[in-house]
């Protein structure tokens, strides 16, 4: 049976990697670290190293026992383009994505240099989507990276959003996420940075999906941006081809 999972924008998460090390800024307040080292207290058995990054090859054929189609966000707990998940095993996780090609995969990683390297020996089947996080101007340069690979559906997650993005460059990007920091210590993030994303989305005709405004009770702030809900999403067709011609 496939974990759900409470993320908005997906269905279940996948995890043959769990634990992670803290890279930028937008790593501070990691929920995954917070998550992994309780389920470590409480005894679960792929989390007794805690957050450090650990292989879970007992993990990888999950998803070909899933008869449901759905959404699967891959390494919610992780990153899979870590320096110390071995590329072999990346490979056998896209192997597996490839085979199990009822389901759509979403892949996020910080790590975009080393998606960039490991991008051109990995098959890109098309129900994988790509992104990568960029939480604020600084980092814009993941998205340079990302657009090096052969996904055929490529997106960017803002969030957290700690900061302005201007002049998002989204040729050849086919959905943004854009969302707050939740939890302790969440920084604020002000309206003006969501809205400049969701203008510049409209403007480019991508997709743009408002997850959050966060805070430390993200479901009091609600996910309303100006009084509406964004819900945009790449469309994918019955043949399991994306189409890049969107609502």
């Amino acid at each position: 049976m496939a974990l759900h999972s409470t993320i908005e924008w997906t269905e279940s998460t996948w995890n043959p990697v769990t634990g992670c090390t803290k890279l930028s800024s937008g790593c501070a307040h990691c929920y995954a670290e917070r998550l992994a080292l309780r389920l470590q207290a409480m005894g679960q058995r792929n989390y007794v190293n805690g957050f450090e990054v650990t292989l879970h090859p007992q993990m990888l054929c999950l998803p070909l026992k899933w008869e449901k189609p759905q959404l699967i966000f891959v390494n919610s707990m992780s990153d899979l383009f870590h320096e110390k998940v071995p590329e072999e095993f990346i490979h056998k996780v896209f192997d597996v994505m490839g085979r199990a090609d009822r389901h759509v995969f979403q892949v996020l990683t910080k790590r975009s240099a080393r998606l960039a390297e490991v991008a051109p020996s990995l098959q890109w089947p098309r129900n994988v989507w790509m992104g990568v996080t960029v939480e604020s101007q600084d980092f814009t340069f993941r998205i340079d990276d990302l657009r090096k690979t052969s996904a055929a559906v490529k997106f960017v997650s803002f969030e957290p959003l700690i900061g302005p993005v201007d002049n998002v460059k989204l040729k050849d990007i086919h959905w943004v996420i854009a969302g707050g920091e939740s939890g302790p210590g969440a920084r604020p993030m002000r309206r003006s940075w969501a809205t400049s994303l969701r203008d510049q989305c409209e403007a480019s005709s991508v997709p743009f999906f408002f997850k959050q405004w966060g805070g430390v009770n993200k479901k009091a702030a609600g996910r309303e941006l100006e009084g509406k809900l964004y819900d945009g999403m790449p469309r994918y067709l019955e043949n399991r081809a994306p189409s890049l011609l969107f609502p």
